[in-house]
């Protein structure tokens, strides 16, 4: 009998250990941060803030001023300087790797 309760014995343990250890998971799991972005895009959340905005315009009385994005442009020779700058910033990195 001594030999069963000691099978006994550590089954318990062993039990003890493996209830712990899925007490433990389930917490690591439900505590996770999400990862990711959220499902609106930049655009989605500007146009709710605008409708926010106006809406409280609209409460306070004030006239509602409409957020127009534009867009900013560059010209062509400003993007052929900035390129000619780059391509030249890595011709001296790769310069420097060399020798």
């Amino acid at each position: 009998m001594s030999n069963l309760d000691a099978v006994l014995a550590q089954l318990k343990q062993e039990h003890a250990a493996l209830s712990k250890a899925i007490a433990a998971l389930e917490g690591v799991n439900e505590s996770a941060p999400r990862s990711g972005r959220s499902g609106m895009s930049a655009a989605g959340r500007q146009r709710i803030a605008a409708a926010q905005r106006a809406r409280w315009a609209k409460i306070k009385g004030r006239k509602v001023v409409s957020i127009a994005t534009h867009k900013r442009t560059m010209s062509p020779a400003a993007r052929r300087k900035i390129a000619a700058a780059q391509k030249a910033r890595w011709a001296k990195v790769r310069r420097t790797k060399k020798g």
